[in-house]
């Protein structure tokens, strides 16, 4: 059973690049629109303002997050680091070797 659905894997940081490209052109949408007249569209505007501002606060929290997280990580790959060595050297050796390997290949 075939799937046409390609995979794609879209990471944390590539979500909050594209989420800031659109909140970005979002706000150039509303300056151009700024001299437009007419109850409607001024309801409009204040109300893609205000989600906007929802959205950019949600992203700003969404990206401290993901900085924290990634304090953490290394935090604890520090602290493996130093508590034991020899394993550190033996993965990265491994590590090495594997990526020696697949680039001999070619």
């Amino acid at each position: 059973m075939s799937n046409n659905i390609p995979s794609t894997s879209v990471t944390k940081e590539q979500l909050i690049s594209d989420f800031k490209v659109v909140i970005a052109d979002a706000e150039a949408l509303l300056r151009a629109t700024a001299n437009q007249g007419g109850e409607a569209v001024t309801n409009l505007r204040a109300k893609a303002e205000e989600s906007l501002a929802a959205a950019k606060v949600k992203l700003a929290d969404a990206q401290d997050a993901l900085i924290e997280k990634g304090k953490i990580a290394a935090q604890a790959t520090d602290d493996y680091v130093h508590e034991k060595p020899w394993h550190a050297v033996g993965i990265a050796a491994g590590v090495g070797l594997v990526v020696g390997l697949l680039i001999g290949r070619r």
